[in-house]
């Protein structure tokens, strides 16, 4: 008689043979606990700061607009959520029951 390779003690404290040990795991961390949502968050910041502090003066028009800085805003975003997407691709945070 052989016996299975995960017999005897798991670390759970039961001893049945043949069932894999239960482990919980959420899909990733939590975006607020990443250094991704930091760059992020400081990014759009300094984008709005400085469609904010060009202005037209009497050498040049204005040419950093609210519509232009909302587009870098929007690709801001989605390198945002493509990082995230990537992230969750094939990591996992462990936790005990």
């Amino acid at each position: 008689m052989t016996t299975p390779s995960n017999a005897g003690p798991r670390t759970d404290g039961s001893h049945e043979v043949g069932r894999p040990v239960r482990r919980l795991s959420t899909e990733t961390k939590s975006a607020f606990k990443t250094t991704e949502v930091l760059a992020y968050v400081g990014a759009v910041i300094g984008v709005i700061v400085m469609s904010y502090l060009v202005k037209t003066t009497h050498s040049h028009a204005d040419y950093f607009r609210a519509d232009k800085a909302m587009f870098y805003i929007v690709l801001l975003t989605l390198g945002y959520l493509g990082s995230r997407g990537l992230a969750k691709s094939g990591s996992r945070d462990h936790y005990d029951d």
